[in-house]
């Protein structure tokens, strides 16, 4: 009888536990969807018990989450806008100090120097600012995509600073597509910041250059101090400088994290390494295709 009572009631409850129990399991599908970055996700409610309360709450807590993140996006962009713009206003004042500092009579020859020298610094960095800010906004046109011939410029960007440029044996023509002018910078502040930092008078600056069937790696070496292992990784960061390292070095702490943007803009990484012997070396490798500037065009 007992077991005929038991086996009654479980038949009888049966329907209202499964019921129960896909309500919760619809609620834990909810939190992983969410969780896994469906933000606009909200979960059913129904019934006026325990489990819809939850819905409700989560559902809730979800949508000011949502708002909140919409918000910030929205902050940011602001940012960005500004920052460039505020940048395109700087340009203008830092031209006429220029301009009046050469009509300037009687003034020491090292009073000069030290001004125009403020100036170059101030327009390197708002010039510096304003890429940056660009190269963030995934959304900006950088410049027309082109087949550019890394050889010559890199050789031309070499000669600059004395560098020395070492090719792969019979090579003729290393080419990838990209924008000529970003990928120009690139390599320009890579050979400066080794002339910088890399020792005197930059000597000993190596740059280079190959390229298999899917990849481009440019590497930089110098025979300066190198880059302490702690730190090879935040030397990409905007801003940063090395423990000890003198604003009077010269730079303004975005060479390297436009290195970083400008890598990534064409589907590829940077990265610092010791040097056998001494110094750093910094390597670029690039993809020969790339999303981030929507083009598909072969190596």
């Amino acid at each position: 009888m007992l077991a005929l009572v038991g086996v009654g009631a479980a038949l009888a409850l049966y329907p209202i536990l499964r019921r129960l129990t896909q309500r919760l399991e619809n609620l834990q599908r909810g939190f992983q969807q969410w969780g896994d970055g469906d933000l606009s996700l909200r979960v059913q409610v129904t019934g006026q018990d325990e489990v819809a309360d939850l819905s409700i709450r989560f559902n809730e807590a979800a949508e000011r989450i949502e708002h909140l993140l919409a918000a910030q996006r929205a902050l940011l962009t602001s940012q960005k806008s500004l920052l460039a713009n505020a940048s395109h206003e700087l340009r203008s004042p830092l031209a006429r100090i220029r301009m009046g500092l050469e009509f300037m009579d009687g003034e020491s020859p090292s009073a000069k120097d030290e001004i125009s020298r403020n100036i170059a610094e101030l327009d390197q960095l708002v010039g510096e600012i304003l890429l940056a800010s660009r190269l963030d906004a995934k959304e900006v046109d950088l410049g027309a995509v082109e087949t550019v011939d890394l050889i010559g410029m890199c050789a031309e960007e070499c000669a600059r600073v004395g560098a020395v440029l070492d090719l792969p044996e019979g090579a003729r023509s290393i080419e990838m597509p990209g924008v000529a002018k970003l990928l120009r910078r690139m390599v320009r502040n890579l050979l400066e910041n080794a002339k910088r930092y890399g020792g005197e008078s930059g000597l000993g600056i190596e740059l280079a250059l190959s390229q298999t069937a899917d990849q481009t790696r440019i590497r930089v070496s110098d025979h300066g101090p190198g880059v302490p292992e702690a730190f090879r990784e935040r030397i990409f960061e905007p801003f940063y400088r090395l423990p000890g390292a003198s604003e009077r070095n010269g730079g303004v702490g975005l060479g390297l994290a436009l290195v970083k943007s400008i890598a990534e803009r064409h589907g590829g990484r940077v990265s610092c390494e010791g040097r056998e012997g001494g110094g750093s070396s910094f390597e670029v490798v690039m993809g020969c295709y790339s999303n981030h500037l929507r083009y598909d065009v072969p190596c």
